[in-house]
């Protein structure tokens, strides 16, 4: 048995969730992955996959050794491709995280031309606003919009973006303006959340920040859905300016308590720190870079 095609087959049916599908990739038979698997399993005494008659789990051993063939593999391809990735086309797949709203109506208009300028990267595409962890979850590259980077993070700014605070007119025209973060405990707030548990939104004065606990009776993992629910008048909300200029264009919202703005927050190229950054990821990322920047 090729242990390293083995790998390489184990590692596309834990991602593609079938047997069959890999199979039609490589235009081979079924039988023939089914046997690259047990024949891994048999050489490494471990169950690494539990099929029923409508999925595939990885077993705990099976999502360990998947991280581990990853890394394994990612070196391979850094050391195939170093040689000579300055003079050819770059080529092969980039698994990449995306913040689902900034994904959708920023980036993806971008990496569709970058995917017309280089056809021969394939993008597998995760949008989630979670925070993912590369190294187990096989990203190459995230995007992340934050202020609080882990120091054990490695990035590249892309550029930035500014957090408002927004309502309607006739929602100020009924309850009024606030003109001080503080006055904001008195109002109907709108929150994003991911976990759905009670917000604080933080502003600045004076040179330093400090917390204003909110309340209100809708929250949502969602901004645009904030924002929808703010221009009918509903609360105030806090969101980036790229879910909020089309409201701001369309004169549904206005933004207020400017002078208490925080600072903008970055927009970075997250990495993994144990992994070789092939061309291709570099490629898009200076792609990226300056899209943003114009």
């Amino acid at each position: 048995m090729d242990k390293f095609n083995a790998m390489q087959v184990f590692v596309r049916v834990a991602e593609a969730g079938s047997f069959t599908a890999v199979a039609n990739q490589q235009n081979v038979a079924r039988s023939m992955i089914t046997r690259q698997i047990a024949g891994l399993e048999k050489q490494l005494g471990s169950k690494l996959i539990v099929r029923s008659t409508r999925s595939l789990t990885l077993t705990t051993a099976g999502a360990a050794y998947l991280g581990r063939c990853r890394v394994i593999l990612n070196m391979v391809d850094a050391a195939e491709t170093s040689l000579s990735e300055e003079k050819v086309e770059p080529r092969g797949r980039i698994r990449l995280g995306l913040p689902l709203s900034f994904g959708l109506q920023r980036l993806m208009p971008t990496l569709a031309e970058f995917s017309k300028l280089h056809p021969h990267i394939q993008l597998s595409m995760d949008f989630s606003d979670r925070r993912s962890n590369l190294i187990e979850e096989g990203i190459d590259v995230s995007i992340r919009i934050t202020a609080n980077l882990d120091p054990s993070d490695i990035v590249r700014k892309l550029g930035a973006c500014k957090i408002l605070t927004l309502a309607s007119p006739d929602y100020l025209a009924q309850h009024g303006t606030p003109k001080h973060p503080r006055d904001l405990q008195n109002h109907e707030c709108l929150a994003y959340s991911m976990d759905m548990k009670p917000a604080n939104w933080i502003y600045e004065a004076g040179g330093s920040n400090f917390n204003v606990p909110i309340r209100g009776r809708m929250m949502a993992n969602n901004g645009e859905a904030l924002m929808k629910a703010t221009a009918a008048g509903i609360g105030i909300t806090r969101q980036p300016d790229f879910i909020a200029q089309p409201f701001l264009d369309a004169g549904e919202v206005v933004e207020i308590l400017k002078k208490y703005a925080m600072d903008p927050l970055g927009i970075y190229a997250v990495l993994p720190s144990n992994r070789y950054i092939p061309h291709r990821v570099s490629v898009l990322i200076e792609y990226l870079s300056a899209a943003l920047k114009s």
